[in-house]
């Protein structure tokens, strides 16, 4: 059913580019190793375009109908002597520890699950490398009963924000997040329905089993897809294994209703007075709270060390989003926490459908989450400010961003 398509998953030479560029510097030419390559579209891109030269490439995969497509594709485009496809187990590889600079997944990883992959591919890293790799996530809160269904046979889906504590739990650092275009999906079931109906005509009424489970198969997931694909999608993820002092190994999460004691403790120890910790309380019993926008993160023993607080603000009217306060047990900051519990908290409130987030903060540190001066939208805040400490987050740059006067809750007292 699947020899000789383009792709084996959604995806598109555009996504593989983009995802290359969140990777950031790479070596001239750098040790790629693609797994679950298929018929090696990325393993190609990868060939021709990773590093300033081009990568050298190891493509893995159990089919050596796609090994053989990889090969004949790559003579053909003169990358043979950079491409070396390999058949095997992309669970149980033989390579040592450190062997690759880019280690790259797309479309494949669900096959292992995507935190046994996590797991198993780490030790494969060289220092300073990256993994890559795609996973299909509910895009929605309350997933429908028939998406539930087909997909709880393959495992089940996650949400973006638990992959991300996922892969901080494993020891990652989060470098990028792309969720993948519609455009993606159509370059993958566009062919996949055009074989399906030649594969049908040609077994005619009374198919073998196994081409009659095929075709089945493949018409279900196009089917759902076209009924539910509002409801999931495919994320791409750039991740970095921690390093000693790179502090990215901290899981971070939704706070519950015991964990508000410890929030408290997190932020009367990292301020020098009260008013954070009185302003979390207050926000809590306030309109402007949003359930689900506390996060915190813990420590490798358990405790809380971190703690972001998302609340409802406007811009001239038009629902926002403010970061305040951010707080990190000081016997952690300059470890990683904190920006661990505020990249999880950004991600969850852009799930949500935010749109725009405000932070009054240090110039110096909000800028690594994407933030910018808001007066670059024409946003100020109620009261004095200096330009560059008032910033601004753009999650959907869909929506056009308000210009005006932030308006706080009550609570914050401006």
């Amino acid at each position: 059913m699947h020899r000789g398509l383009p792709r084996q998953a959604p995806g598109s030479d555009a996504t593989t580019r983009h995802l290359l560029s969140l990777c950031g510097p790479l070596p001239e030419r750098p040790r790629a190793l693609d797994l679950g390559c298929g018929p090696g579209r990325s393993a190609l891109l990868l060939a021709a375009e990773a590093g300033a030269h081009g990568a050298e490439v190891t493509a893995v995969d159990l089919h050596e109908d796609f090994l053989d497509e990889l090969r004949a594709a790559a003579a053909d485009r003169g990358l043979d002597g950079r491409v070396h496809p390999v058949h095997a187990d992309m669970g149980a590889l033989p390579h040592p520890e450190g062997s690759f600079d880019l280690v790259w997944a797309e479309g494949s990883a669900y096959v292992l699950g995507f935190d046994t992959a996590l797991a198993r591919w780490k030790h494969l890293i060289a220092p300073g490398g990256t993994l890559v790799l795609t996973e299909c996530e509910w895009t929605v809160d309350e997933p429908s009963a028939d998406a539930r269904a087909f997909w709880a046979p393959h495992g089940g889906l996650r949400s973006t924000a638990r992959n991300i504590a996922a892969a901080q739990a494993a020891g990652y650092r989060v470098l990028g997040v792309h969720r993948l275009p519609d455009s993606d999906w159509a370059a993958y079931y566009g062919p996949l329905a055009a074989r399906a109906d030649e594969v049908g005509a040609a077994a005619g009424s009374d198919p073998d089993p196994a081409t009659a489970a095929a075709l089945a198969g493949a018409r279900e997931e196009i089917a759902v897809r076209a009924r539910h694909g509002h409801e999931y999608g495919y994320t791409g993820y750039v991740l970095r294994p921690v390093t000693a002092g790179d502090g990215g190994a901290w899981p971070a999460r939704p706070e519950t209703a015991a964990d508000r004691a410890a929030v408290r403790a997190v932020n009367l120890a990292a301020f020098d007075t009260p008013l954070e910790a009185d302003l979390v309380d207050a926000l809590r019993a306030d309109p402007a709270w949003v359930p689900g926008l506390s996060y915190v993160a813990e420590g490798p023993d358990g405790p809380i060390a971190a703690h972001a607080l998302l609340t409802r603000c406007e811009v001239d009217g038009v629902p926002a989003l403010a970061l305040a306060p951010v707080a990190a047990d000081p016997a952690v900051q300059r470890s990683g926490a904190g920006s661990s519990v505020v990249r999880a908290l950004l991600t969850a409130a852009k799930e949500r459908g935010a749109a725009l987030v405000l932070v009054l903060g240090h110039p110096d540190y909000y800028p690594r989450f994407g933030f910018v001066p808001a007066s670059r939208f024409g946003i100020r805040a109620p009261f004095e400010v200096p330009d560059e400490a008032l910033m601004a987050l753009v999650l959907d740059d869909s929506v056009s961003v308000p210009r005006g006067t932030i308006t706080y809750p009550a609570p914050f007292g401006v």
